[in-house]
Protein backbone atom coordinates (compact mmCIF):
# COMPACT_ATOMS: atom_id res chain seq x y z
CA UNK A 1 0.00 0.00 0.00
CA UNK A 2 1.17 3.84 -0.49
CA UNK A 3 0.22 4.30 2.98
CA UNK A 4 -1.51 3.28 6.09
CA UNK A 5 -4.86 2.20 5.14
CA UNK A 6 -7.73 3.37 7.29
CA UNK A 7 -9.55 6.19 5.14
CA UNK A 8 -9.50 10.09 5.53
CA UNK A 9 -12.36 11.71 4.14
CA UNK A 10 -11.47 14.80 1.42
CA UNK A 11 -13.22 18.25 2.61
CA UNK A 12 -12.39 20.51 -0.26
CA UNK A 13 -15.49 20.99 -1.57
CA UNK A 14 -14.28 22.72 -4.54
CA UNK A 15 -12.79 19.55 -5.93
CA UNK A 16 -15.44 17.48 -5.59
CA UNK A 17 -17.88 17.17 -8.90
CA UNK A 18 -21.19 17.42 -7.34
CA UNK A 19 -24.40 18.45 -8.12
CA UNK A 20 -26.68 20.12 -5.99
CA UNK A 21 -29.41 20.95 -8.32
CA UNK A 22 -31.81 18.64 -10.60
CA UNK A 23 -29.69 16.95 -13.23
CA UNK A 24 -30.20 15.76 -16.64
CA UNK A 25 -31.04 11.92 -16.51
CA UNK A 26 -28.20 9.15 -15.94
CA UNK A 27 -28.48 5.50 -18.02
CA UNK A 28 -29.97 3.83 -14.81
CA UNK A 29 -27.59 1.64 -12.49
CA UNK A 30 -28.05 -1.59 -12.32
CA UNK A 31 -31.62 -3.09 -11.86
CA UNK A 32 -32.45 -4.84 -9.04
CA UNK A 33 -33.11 -8.05 -10.37
CA UNK A 34 -29.59 -8.64 -11.74
CA UNK A 35 -27.44 -9.76 -9.75
CA UNK A 36 -23.67 -9.57 -10.12
CA UNK A 37 -22.44 -13.51 -9.08
CA UNK A 38 -24.41 -16.49 -9.86
CA UNK A 39 -25.79 -18.78 -7.19
CA UNK A 40 -23.41 -21.58 -5.53
CA UNK A 41 -24.55 -24.57 -4.85
CA UNK A 42 -27.16 -25.54 -2.10
CA UNK A 43 -26.58 -24.26 1.21
CA UNK A 44 -24.96 -27.10 3.61
CA UNK A 45 -26.97 -27.93 6.73
CA UNK A 46 -24.12 -25.59 9.08
CA UNK A 47 -24.56 -22.50 6.22
CA UNK A 48 -28.63 -23.04 6.75
CA UNK A 49 -28.00 -22.47 10.36
CA UNK A 50 -25.45 -19.74 10.30
CA UNK A 51 -26.96 -17.73 8.03
CA UNK A 52 -30.73 -18.47 9.24
CA UNK A 53 -31.68 -14.64 9.71
CA UNK A 54 -30.68 -13.66 6.77
CA UNK A 55 -32.61 -16.66 4.96
CA UNK A 56 -35.71 -15.52 6.72
CA UNK A 57 -35.24 -11.96 5.34
CA UNK A 58 -37.59 -11.18 3.02
CA UNK A 59 -36.40 -10.16 -0.33
CA UNK A 60 -33.16 -11.67 0.43
CA UNK A 61 -33.15 -15.54 0.99
CA UNK A 62 -31.65 -18.51 -0.19
CA UNK A 63 -31.06 -17.82 -3.48
CA UNK A 64 -29.18 -14.17 -2.08
CA UNK A 65 -27.39 -16.39 0.37
CA UNK A 66 -26.00 -18.92 -2.20
CA UNK A 67 -24.93 -15.92 -4.21
CA UNK A 68 -22.82 -14.63 -1.37
CA UNK A 69 -21.24 -18.14 -1.32
CA UNK A 70 -20.15 -17.85 -4.70
CA UNK A 71 -18.88 -13.63 -4.60
CA UNK A 72 -15.29 -13.17 -4.07
CA UNK A 73 -14.61 -9.60 -2.88
CA UNK A 74 -11.04 -7.63 -2.66
CA UNK A 75 -10.91 -5.31 -0.07
CA UNK A 76 -8.24 -2.88 -0.86
CA UNK A 77 -6.37 -2.17 3.36
CA UNK A 78 -7.20 -3.81 6.73
CA UNK A 79 -7.23 -0.70 8.50
CA UNK A 80 -10.59 1.45 10.17
CA UNK A 81 -12.53 1.18 6.75
CA UNK A 82 -11.42 -2.44 5.82
CA UNK A 83 -11.64 -3.85 9.71
CA UNK A 84 -15.46 -3.45 9.66
CA UNK A 85 -16.23 -3.98 5.80
CA UNK A 86 -14.09 -7.36 6.69
CA UNK A 87 -15.91 -8.69 9.37
CA UNK A 88 -19.35 -7.78 8.33
CA UNK A 89 -18.26 -9.74 5.05
CA UNK A 90 -17.09 -12.87 6.45
CA UNK A 91 -20.06 -12.68 8.59
CA UNK A 92 -22.49 -12.61 6.29
CA UNK A 93 -21.13 -15.70 4.21
CA UNK A 94 -19.27 -13.86 1.07
CA UNK A 95 -17.45 -16.95 -0.18
CA UNK A 96 -14.05 -16.01 -0.90
CA UNK A 97 -12.19 -12.51 0.86
CA UNK A 98 -9.25 -11.06 -0.45
CA UNK A 99 -7.40 -8.59 1.33
CA UNK A 100 -4.24 -5.84 0.30
CA UNK A 101 -2.17 -4.36 2.89
CA UNK A 102 1.35 -4.83 3.83
CA UNK A 103 1.25 -2.61 6.82
CA UNK A 104 1.55 -4.31 10.15
CA UNK A 105 -0.41 -3.46 13.31
CA UNK A 106 0.54 -0.92 15.61
CA UNK A 107 -1.06 -0.24 19.25
CA UNK A 108 -2.37 2.95 17.66
CA UNK A 109 -4.56 1.25 14.97
CA UNK A 110 -6.58 -0.83 18.02
CA UNK A 111 -9.21 2.07 18.85
CA UNK A 112 -10.67 2.01 15.05
CA UNK A 113 -9.34 -1.16 13.47
CA UNK A 114 -11.57 -3.89 15.09
CA UNK A 115 -10.33 -6.74 12.88
CA UNK A 116 -6.95 -6.72 14.65
CA UNK A 117 -6.45 -7.65 18.58
CA UNK A 118 -3.71 -6.74 21.37
CA UNK A 119 -2.07 -10.40 20.12
CA UNK A 120 -1.56 -9.00 17.08
CA UNK A 121 0.80 -6.41 17.68
CA UNK A 122 3.21 -6.43 15.04
CA UNK A 123 2.06 -8.58 12.54
CA UNK A 124 0.98 -8.51 9.00
CA UNK A 125 -2.60 -7.05 9.14
CA UNK A 126 -3.42 -9.33 6.13
CA UNK A 127 -2.19 -12.56 8.83
CA UNK A 128 -3.59 -10.69 11.61
CA UNK A 129 -7.17 -10.28 9.60
CA UNK A 130 -7.29 -13.38 8.47
CA UNK A 131 -7.39 -15.39 11.70
CA UNK A 132 -9.83 -13.03 12.86
CA UNK A 133 -12.27 -13.33 10.09
CA UNK A 134 -12.01 -17.81 9.84
CA UNK A 135 -12.33 -17.51 13.56
CA UNK A 136 -15.48 -15.71 13.02
CA UNK A 137 -16.97 -18.11 10.11
CA UNK A 138 -14.81 -21.11 9.31
CA UNK A 139 -16.87 -21.62 6.32
CA UNK A 140 -15.22 -19.13 3.98
CA UNK A 141 -11.92 -18.87 2.22
CA UNK A 142 -9.63 -15.80 3.07
CA UNK A 143 -6.98 -14.78 0.85
CA UNK A 144 -4.01 -12.35 1.83
CA UNK A 145 -2.31 -9.95 -0.34
CA UNK A 146 0.71 -8.78 1.71
CA UNK A 147 1.74 -6.12 -0.55
CA UNK A 148 2.00 -2.64 -2.25
CA UNK A 149 -0.56 -2.07 -4.94
CA UNK A 150 0.77 -0.89 -7.84
CA UNK A 151 -0.18 0.06 -11.27
CA UNK A 152 2.10 -3.27 -12.11
CA UNK A 153 0.11 -5.52 -9.68
CA UNK A 154 -3.97 -4.15 -9.37
CA UNK A 155 -5.17 -5.08 -12.87
CA UNK A 156 -4.18 -8.53 -12.48
CA UNK A 157 -5.20 -9.01 -9.06
CA UNK A 158 -8.40 -6.89 -9.56
CA UNK A 159 -9.48 -9.53 -12.44
CA UNK A 160 -9.67 -12.09 -9.97
CA UNK A 161 -13.15 -10.45 -7.59
CA UNK A 162 -16.09 -9.75 -8.62
CA UNK A 163 -16.10 -6.40 -6.50
CA UNK A 164 -13.28 -4.23 -5.00
CA UNK A 165 -13.95 -2.23 -1.56
CA UNK A 166 -11.87 0.70 -1.24
CA UNK A 167 -10.49 1.69 2.19
CA UNK A 168 -7.13 3.65 1.08
CA UNK A 169 -6.60 6.71 3.17
CA UNK A 170 -4.43 8.79 0.23
CA UNK A 171 -5.42 10.26 -2.73
CA UNK A 172 -2.80 8.19 -5.52
CA UNK A 173 -4.26 4.87 -4.31
CA UNK A 174 -8.01 5.90 -4.54
CA UNK A 175 -7.31 6.83 -8.42
CA UNK A 176 -5.48 3.88 -8.81
CA UNK A 177 -8.27 1.26 -7.34
CA UNK A 178 -10.40 3.57 -9.21
CA UNK A 179 -8.70 3.31 -12.81
CA UNK A 180 -8.37 -0.61 -12.16
CA UNK A 181 -11.91 -1.30 -11.21
CA UNK A 182 -13.25 0.64 -14.18
CA UNK A 183 -10.52 -0.99 -16.55
CA UNK A 184 -11.79 -4.37 -14.54
CA UNK A 185 -15.32 -3.66 -15.50
CA UNK A 186 -15.81 -4.32 -12.11
CA UNK A 187 -17.70 -1.86 -8.98
CA UNK A 188 -15.55 -0.24 -6.63
CA UNK A 189 -17.37 0.17 -2.92
CA UNK A 190 -15.40 3.82 -1.78
CA UNK A 191 -15.89 5.18 1.71
CA UNK A 192 -13.52 7.81 3.48
CA UNK A 193 -13.70 9.07 6.97
CA UNK A 194 -12.18 11.88 9.12
CA UNK A 195 -12.80 13.34 12.75
CA UNK A 196 -16.39 12.66 12.74
CA UNK A 197 -17.42 12.86 9.02
CA UNK A 198 -17.89 9.72 6.74
CA UNK A 199 -18.69 9.51 2.98
CA UNK A 200 -19.59 6.46 0.90
CA UNK A 201 -20.17 5.40 -2.53
CA UNK A 202 -20.39 3.28 -5.33
CA UNK A 203 -18.37 3.61 -8.65
CA UNK A 204 -18.84 1.27 -11.31
CA UNK A 205 -17.98 2.50 -14.98
CA UNK A 206 -19.39 2.63 -17.52
CA UNK A 207 -22.77 1.86 -15.12
CA UNK A 208 -22.58 5.35 -13.27
CA UNK A 209 -19.67 7.61 -12.50
CA UNK A 210 -16.39 6.85 -11.41
CA UNK A 211 -13.99 8.56 -8.74
CA UNK A 212 -12.34 10.95 -11.07
CA UNK A 213 -16.47 12.22 -11.54
CA UNK A 214 -16.25 13.09 -8.09
CA UNK A 215 -12.70 14.18 -7.67
CA UNK A 216 -11.24 15.39 -11.09
CA UNK A 217 -8.27 16.68 -9.55
CA UNK A 218 -6.39 15.67 -6.57
CA UNK A 219 -7.63 18.24 -3.47
CA UNK A 220 -4.41 19.87 -2.23
CA UNK A 221 -2.96 17.56 0.80
CA UNK A 222 -3.92 19.94 3.30
CA UNK A 223 -7.63 18.98 2.93
CA UNK A 224 -6.55 15.36 3.40
CA UNK A 225 -4.69 15.11 6.85
CA UNK A 226 -4.41 11.78 7.92
CA UNK A 227 -6.19 10.27 10.76
CA UNK A 228 -2.78 10.32 12.61
CA UNK A 229 -2.81 13.85 12.00
CA UNK A 230 -6.64 15.36 12.14
CA UNK A 231 -7.81 12.08 14.97
CA UNK A 232 -10.96 9.93 14.36
CA UNK A 233 -13.38 8.56 16.25
CA UNK A 234 -13.26 4.60 16.53
CA UNK A 235 -17.20 3.97 16.05
CA UNK A 236 -16.90 6.60 12.55
CA UNK A 237 -15.07 3.51 11.07
CA UNK A 238 -17.45 0.99 11.52
CA UNK A 239 -20.74 2.93 10.95
CA UNK A 240 -18.39 3.54 7.34
CA UNK A 241 -17.42 0.39 6.91
CA UNK A 242 -20.55 -1.43 7.56
CA UNK A 243 -22.43 0.85 4.81
CA UNK A 244 -19.49 0.05 2.70
CA UNK A 245 -20.31 -3.76 3.27
CA UNK A 246 -23.99 -3.76 2.55
CA UNK A 247 -23.57 -2.01 -0.55
CA UNK A 248 -21.23 -4.98 -1.61
CA UNK A 249 -23.89 -7.28 -0.55
CA UNK A 250 -26.81 -5.45 -2.35
CA UNK A 251 -24.50 -5.30 -5.79
CA UNK A 252 -23.51 -8.92 -5.64
CA UNK A 253 -27.18 -10.26 -4.68
CA UNK A 254 -29.19 -7.93 -6.51
CA UNK A 255 -31.12 -6.93 -2.87
CA UNK A 256 -31.60 -2.94 -2.65
CA UNK A 257 -30.13 0.10 -4.47
CA UNK A 258 -26.85 0.86 -4.59
CA UNK A 259 -25.21 4.10 -4.37
CA UNK A 260 -23.93 4.41 -7.99
CA UNK A 261 -23.77 7.79 -9.13
CA UNK A 262 -25.11 9.21 -5.01
CA UNK A 263 -22.47 10.05 -2.45
CA UNK A 264 -24.33 9.32 1.29
CA UNK A 265 -22.40 11.34 3.85
CA UNK A 266 -22.79 10.91 7.47
CA UNK A 267 -22.03 13.58 10.13
CA UNK A 268 -21.42 11.24 13.60
CA UNK A 269 -21.33 14.44 16.36
CA UNK A 270 -24.75 15.45 14.54
CA UNK A 271 -25.96 11.98 13.96
CA UNK A 272 -26.97 13.42 10.71
CA UNK A 273 -27.23 11.67 6.58
CA UNK A 274 -27.12 13.87 3.38
CA UNK A 275 -27.40 11.77 -0.12
CA UNK A 276 -25.52 14.21 -2.94
CA UNK A 277 -25.73 13.31 -6.42
CA UNK A 278 -22.46 12.73 -8.10
CA UNK A 279 -22.53 13.70 -11.85
CA UNK A 280 -20.34 12.20 -14.55
CA UNK A 281 -18.24 14.69 -16.88
CA UNK A 282 -18.98 13.73 -20.68
CA UNK A 283 -16.05 15.20 -21.25
CA UNK A 284 -13.66 12.96 -19.12
CA UNK A 285 -11.25 10.34 -21.19
CA UNK A 286 -11.49 7.09 -20.50
CA UNK A 287 -9.29 5.49 -18.32
CA UNK A 288 -7.04 3.05 -20.26
CA UNK A 289 -4.10 2.31 -18.30
CA UNK A 290 -2.95 2.76 -14.86
CA UNK A 291 0.20 5.05 -13.68
CA UNK A 292 1.58 4.99 -10.15
CA UNK A 293 1.55 8.91 -9.98
CA UNK A 294 1.63 10.79 -6.87
CA UNK A 295 -1.05 13.85 -7.31
CA UNK A 296 1.08 17.15 -7.57
CA UNK A 297 -0.91 18.37 -5.13
CA UNK A 298 0.72 15.87 -2.82
CA UNK A 299 4.26 16.94 -3.00
CA UNK A 300 6.35 20.24 -2.09
CA UNK A 301 8.22 22.31 -5.41
CA UNK A 302 9.90 25.62 -6.33
CA UNK A 303 11.47 27.28 -3.43
CA UNK A 304 10.42 24.90 -0.68
CA UNK A 305 13.03 23.12 1.38
CA UNK A 306 13.24 19.94 3.39
CA UNK A 307 14.69 20.70 7.16
CA UNK A 308 15.23 17.53 9.12
CA UNK A 309 15.06 17.78 12.89
CA UNK A 310 18.24 17.74 13.55
CA UNK A 311 19.27 21.34 11.67
CA UNK A 312 16.67 22.65 12.59
CA UNK A 313 18.08 22.23 16.25
CA UNK A 314 21.01 23.59 14.92
CA UNK A 315 19.03 26.31 13.27
CA UNK A 316 17.52 27.27 16.74
CA UNK A 317 21.15 27.32 18.65
CA UNK A 318 21.81 29.87 15.91
CA UNK A 319 19.00 31.89 16.38
CA UNK A 320 19.23 31.91 20.19
CA UNK A 321 23.02 33.06 19.64
CA UNK A 322 21.52 36.09 17.57
CA UNK A 323 23.62 34.19 14.16
CA UNK A 324 20.51 33.05 12.36
CA UNK A 325 17.15 35.22 11.95
CA UNK A 326 13.80 33.00 11.44
CA UNK A 327 10.18 32.38 12.15
CA UNK A 328 9.06 29.03 13.04
CA UNK A 329 5.46 28.41 12.23
CA UNK A 330 3.08 25.47 13.83
CA UNK A 331 0.55 25.23 11.69
CA UNK A 332 -1.43 22.58 13.49
CA UNK A 333 -4.92 23.71 14.98
CA UNK A 334 -4.56 25.31 18.54
CA UNK A 335 -5.79 21.92 20.38
CA UNK A 336 -2.90 20.19 19.12
CA UNK A 337 0.34 22.60 19.79
CA UNK A 338 -1.45 22.73 23.60
CA UNK A 339 -0.72 18.62 23.86
CA UNK A 340 3.22 20.31 23.00
CA UNK A 341 5.04 21.85 20.45
CA UNK A 342 8.45 23.11 19.24
CA UNK A 343 10.07 25.47 21.69
CA UNK A 344 10.19 29.29 19.92
CA UNK A 345 7.74 28.64 17.56
CA UNK A 346 4.24 30.75 16.60
CA UNK A 347 0.96 29.34 16.09
CA UNK A 348 -0.54 29.48 12.59
CA UNK A 349 -3.01 27.24 12.11
CA UNK A 350 -3.55 26.00 8.56
CA UNK A 351 -6.97 26.31 8.54
CA UNK A 352 -6.96 29.94 8.86
CA UNK A 353 -3.30 30.87 7.37
CA UNK A 354 -3.17 33.73 4.63
CA UNK A 355 -1.34 36.87 4.10
CA UNK A 356 -4.18 38.71 6.68
CA UNK A 357 -2.77 36.01 9.74
CA UNK A 358 0.98 36.76 8.59
CA UNK A 359 0.78 40.63 7.84
CA UNK A 360 3.55 41.32 10.64
CA UNK A 361 5.66 39.30 8.68
CA UNK A 362 7.92 40.11 6.20
CA UNK A 363 7.99 38.29 3.23
CA UNK A 364 12.11 38.41 3.35
CA UNK A 365 12.19 36.54 6.19
CA UNK A 366 13.21 32.74 6.61
CA UNK A 367 10.00 30.58 7.34
CA UNK A 368 10.42 27.60 8.87
CA UNK A 369 7.15 25.02 9.18
CA UNK A 370 6.07 22.24 11.16
CA UNK A 371 2.84 20.16 11.66
CA UNK A 372 2.60 16.33 13.02
CA UNK A 373 3.97 14.96 10.17
CA UNK A 374 4.78 17.23 6.93
CA UNK A 375 1.29 17.08 4.81
CA UNK A 376 0.00 20.15 6.22
CA UNK A 377 3.26 21.66 6.43
CA UNK A 378 4.02 21.36 2.85
CA UNK A 379 0.30 22.99 2.11
CA UNK A 380 0.95 26.01 4.37
CA UNK A 381 4.04 26.07 2.54
CA UNK A 382 2.14 26.43 -1.28
CA UNK A 383 0.48 28.85 0.39
CA UNK A 384 3.18 31.54 1.57
CA UNK A 385 4.76 31.01 -1.23
CA UNK A 386 2.22 31.86 -3.75
CA UNK A 387 1.79 34.40 -1.22
CA UNK A 388 5.31 35.96 -2.09
CA UNK A 389 7.35 34.05 0.70
CA UNK A 390 10.67 32.47 -1.17
CA UNK A 391 12.79 31.62 2.01
CA UNK A 392 10.90 28.51 2.92
CA UNK A 393 11.77 24.98 5.05
CA UNK A 394 9.12 22.05 5.87
CA UNK A 395 10.10 20.08 8.93
CA UNK A 396 10.83 16.46 7.07
CA UNK A 397 8.23 14.12 9.38
CA UNK A 398 6.85 17.18 11.44
CA UNK A 399 6.51 16.96 15.07
CA UNK A 400 6.73 13.06 15.14
CA UNK A 401 10.12 13.31 13.72
CA UNK A 402 10.95 15.87 16.32
CA UNK A 403 10.00 14.07 19.66
CA UNK A 404 11.60 10.93 18.23
CA UNK A 405 14.71 12.51 18.32
CA UNK A 406 14.99 13.65 21.71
Amino acid sequence: MSAPVTGTAPTAASCARLDRRPAPPEPAPLAPSAPLVAPAEALTAAETDRYSRHLTLPGFGDDAQRRLKNARVLVIGAGGLGSSALLYLAAAGVGTIGIVDDDRVEPSNLQRQVVHTTAGTGTLKVDSARETLLALNPLIRVERHPLRLSAGNALELFLRYDLVIDGADNFATRYLVSDAAAIAGIPCVWGAILRYSAQVSVFWEPRGPGYRDLFPDSPPAASAPSCGEAGVLGMLCGAAGSVMAAEAVKILTGVGRPLIGRLATFDLAESTWRELRIVRDPARPVVTQLQDDVPAACTVVGDVRPIDSAALRLLLAERAAGRADFVLLDVREPEESAQGDIPGSRSAPLATLDAMTLADLSPERRVVLYCTRGVRARAAAHILRDAGYRDLDVLTGGMLAWTAQR
